[in-house]
Protein backbone atom coordinates (compact mmCIF):
# COMPACT_ATOMS: atom_id res chain seq x y z
CA UNK A 1 0.00 0.00 0.00
CA UNK A 2 1.26 3.15 -1.08
CA UNK A 3 1.26 5.77 1.72
CA UNK A 4 0.06 10.07 1.47
CA UNK A 5 3.39 11.02 1.32
CA UNK A 6 4.91 8.41 -1.41
CA UNK A 7 1.93 9.36 -3.43
CA UNK A 8 2.85 13.16 -3.01
CA UNK A 9 6.35 12.36 -4.21
CA UNK A 10 5.03 10.09 -6.89
CA UNK A 11 2.98 13.11 -8.32
CA UNK A 12 5.38 15.55 -7.75
CA UNK A 13 8.39 13.77 -9.54
CA UNK A 14 6.08 12.87 -12.49
CA UNK A 15 5.40 16.71 -12.30
CA UNK A 16 9.11 17.73 -12.41
CA UNK A 17 9.51 14.79 -15.29
CA UNK A 18 6.71 16.36 -17.49
CA UNK A 19 9.58 19.26 -17.75
CA UNK A 20 11.85 17.50 -19.05
CA UNK A 21 11.76 18.66 -23.13
CA UNK A 22 15.42 17.37 -23.81
CA UNK A 23 17.15 13.95 -24.17
CA UNK A 24 20.74 13.21 -23.07
CA UNK A 25 23.71 10.32 -24.16
CA UNK A 26 26.28 9.32 -21.70
CA UNK A 27 29.64 8.35 -23.41
CA UNK A 28 32.42 6.90 -20.56
CA UNK A 29 35.61 6.33 -21.37
CA UNK A 30 36.44 1.90 -21.07
CA UNK A 31 39.02 -0.31 -21.56
CA UNK A 32 38.60 -2.19 -24.52
CA UNK A 33 40.70 -5.29 -25.22
CA UNK A 34 41.45 -5.76 -29.08
CA UNK A 35 40.98 -9.49 -29.81
CA UNK A 36 43.29 -9.98 -32.08
CA UNK A 37 46.19 -7.38 -31.18
CA UNK A 38 45.53 -8.71 -27.38
CA UNK A 39 45.84 -4.52 -26.65
CA UNK A 40 43.57 -3.17 -23.98
CA UNK A 41 42.87 0.93 -24.93
CA UNK A 42 40.57 3.27 -23.36
CA UNK A 43 37.66 4.24 -25.92
CA UNK A 44 34.28 6.09 -25.89
CA UNK A 45 31.44 3.76 -25.14
CA UNK A 46 27.82 4.98 -24.84
CA UNK A 47 26.57 3.75 -21.60
CA UNK A 48 23.02 5.53 -21.61
CA UNK A 49 20.91 6.60 -24.89
CA UNK A 50 17.61 9.12 -25.03
CA UNK A 51 17.15 9.47 -21.50
CA UNK A 52 14.67 12.79 -20.83
CA UNK A 53 15.92 15.55 -19.11
CA UNK A 54 15.86 19.40 -19.10
CA UNK A 55 18.69 21.86 -19.65
CA UNK A 56 18.54 25.19 -17.08
CA UNK A 57 20.74 27.90 -17.50
CA UNK A 58 21.45 31.15 -15.00
CA UNK A 59 23.53 34.22 -15.53
CA UNK A 60 25.54 35.09 -12.51
CA UNK A 61 27.03 38.96 -12.41
CA UNK A 62 30.17 38.51 -10.26
CA UNK A 63 31.08 41.47 -7.72
CA UNK A 64 34.64 41.21 -9.69
CA UNK A 65 34.50 44.24 -12.55
CA UNK A 66 37.60 44.74 -14.61
CA UNK A 67 38.59 48.31 -16.26
CA UNK A 68 36.73 47.21 -19.50
CA UNK A 69 33.47 44.97 -18.16
CA UNK A 70 32.08 43.09 -15.51
CA UNK A 71 32.14 39.32 -15.33
CA UNK A 72 29.30 37.43 -16.59
CA UNK A 73 29.32 33.47 -15.72
CA UNK A 74 26.56 31.32 -17.22
CA UNK A 75 25.62 27.94 -14.96
CA UNK A 76 24.26 25.49 -16.28
CA UNK A 77 22.13 22.70 -14.94
CA UNK A 78 20.68 20.00 -16.00
CA UNK A 79 18.33 18.10 -14.32
CA UNK A 80 17.24 14.20 -14.59
CA UNK A 81 15.67 10.97 -12.68
CA UNK A 82 17.42 10.48 -9.17
CA UNK A 83 17.62 6.78 -10.86
CA UNK A 84 20.85 7.61 -13.09
CA UNK A 85 24.32 7.67 -12.23
CA UNK A 86 26.71 9.81 -13.96
CA UNK A 87 30.30 9.00 -13.51
CA UNK A 88 32.76 11.36 -12.65
CA UNK A 89 34.64 12.58 -16.50
CA UNK A 90 31.48 11.34 -18.32
CA UNK A 91 30.67 13.23 -21.92
CA UNK A 92 26.75 14.21 -21.38
CA UNK A 93 25.47 15.04 -24.83
CA UNK A 94 22.16 17.01 -24.00
CA UNK A 95 19.76 17.77 -27.02
CA UNK A 96 17.27 20.53 -26.33
CA UNK A 97 15.45 22.77 -28.58
CA UNK A 98 16.81 21.39 -31.35
CA UNK A 99 20.51 22.05 -30.41
CA UNK A 100 23.37 19.34 -29.58
CA UNK A 101 25.72 20.30 -26.68
CA UNK A 102 28.36 18.25 -25.22
CA UNK A 103 29.16 18.74 -21.89
CA UNK A 104 31.10 16.88 -18.47
CA UNK A 105 30.16 17.09 -14.75
CA UNK A 106 31.64 19.86 -13.11
CA UNK A 107 29.69 18.98 -9.37
CA UNK A 108 28.98 15.95 -7.38
CA UNK A 109 24.98 15.59 -8.60
CA UNK A 110 21.85 17.09 -5.27
CA UNK A 111 19.97 14.50 -5.32
CA UNK A 112 16.01 14.09 -4.27
CA UNK A 113 13.42 12.47 -4.28
CA UNK A 114 11.82 13.78 -7.52
CA UNK A 115 15.23 14.41 -9.58
CA UNK A 116 18.97 15.59 -9.20
CA UNK A 117 20.82 18.54 -10.57
CA UNK A 118 23.71 18.07 -11.84
CA UNK A 119 26.03 21.21 -13.04
CA UNK A 120 27.78 20.97 -16.01
CA UNK A 121 30.46 22.48 -17.45
CA UNK A 122 31.42 22.47 -21.61
CA UNK A 123 33.03 19.26 -22.91
CA UNK A 124 36.26 19.96 -23.98
CA UNK A 125 38.12 16.78 -24.31
CA UNK A 126 38.83 13.53 -22.74
CA UNK A 127 40.96 13.62 -19.20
Amino acid sequence: MVSAVQAAQGAARKALEATYFGTMTITEMKKVKDIKSKLTTSQPIVVLENQPCKLSFETLNTAAQSESAAAVTQVTKLFVSPDISIQAGSKITVTQAGITTDYTCSSVPAVYLTHQEIVLELFERWA
